[in-house]
């Protein structure tokens, strides 16, 4: 897809009303997309902020853009991507034809796209240069949770294609409030060298707060010692436990590489729409 002069681009985040660096990586992404001039129109709409992804269906001048691809910032396909963007968006399939002449391209997650191994493991590196990969375990750390198994899934996805190129000791998908936990990584693994990679979109409480404390490496928030905030939890590493180093990563949807998979998601919804015309 490249300088389509009449196809828009809808990015579509979670968003917080506590949290403002929820939507800084969607933002960003869209910046950067609108920099390549690859789309007419790039804009962005959120869950829980604004522009709500009601306003969203008015973003996009019907006489200058005739298609609007939209994209869902999200790690797998589940309850938001599913039911609350399509009901919120009017989009009734993967191609919608609304009554002003447009049609909506609704794309796959981010978290589905293959590159998303490549980054995982790219952080992996960043974050612990130089440590023997086969002295290192690699966990990946999603959410979990009863409401959506789509989450635990896509974790367990990644680490099985991770697992399967043969570079760390061990590729494990743990989690924060399902088993296998994320706060059991002590005897969940063996090797000298530990790194972990939150499975998210952005950076917030989860990452900055709870995993920080499951994995040992931060006190509650209500002792005497708070919290690291911002990104001085990711800088401190590594982490020296029990005579082992544990390396912690920021959230994989905070690298600028997303924008790539937001485009090539935009592209083949387009792909998908050539072959249903």
């Amino acid at each position: 897809m490249n300088g389509n002069g009449d196809a828009g681009l809808l990015i579509v985040g979670h968003g917080s009303t506590v949290n403002p660096d929820s939507s800084a990586p969607t933002l960003a992404n869209a910046a950067e997309i609108r920099r390549r001039n690859v789309f007419a129109d790039v804009q962005c709409a959120f869950w829980k902020e604004e522009p709500s992804l009601r306003d969203a269906i008015f973003l996009f001048d019907p006489d200058s853009i005739k298609n609007v691809f939209v994209v869902p910032n999200f790690i797998s396909e589940g309850y938001f991507t599913q039911t609350v963007i399509p009901r919120e968006l009017e989009l009734n399939g993967r191609i919608t034809k609304r009554a002003n002449g447009q049609v909506w391209n609704y794309g796959e997650p981010v978290g589905s796209h293959p590159l998303m191994t490549e980054l995982l493991v790219q952080r992996a590196r960043e974050i612990a240069p130089g440590i023997p990969e086969n002295e290192t375990s690699l966990l990946i750390v999603a959410h979990g949770t009863d409401l959506n198994e789509n989450s635990a899934v896509a974790a367990k996805r990644e680490a099985e294609k991770i697992r399967g190129l043969g570079r760390y000791a061990n590729v494990l998908n743990v989690y924060m409030e399902e088993f296998p936990l994320v706060s059991d990584w002590r005897v969940l693994t063996s090797t000298p060298n530990v790194v972990v990679v939150p499975f998210f979109i952005s950076d917030g409480l989860h990452s900055y707060e709870d995993i920080p404390v499951l994995l040992g490496i931060a006190e509650e928030r209500s002792t005497p010692n708070p919290l690291p905030t911002g990104d001085d939890v990711f800088r401190r590493g590594p982490y020296q436990i029990d005579n082992r180093s544990l390396f912690y990563a920021s959230s994989i949807g905070t690298d600028p590489r997303v924008a790539d998979i937001i485009v090539e998601q935009a592209t083949a919804a387009a792909r998908a729409n050539d072959s249903v015309n």
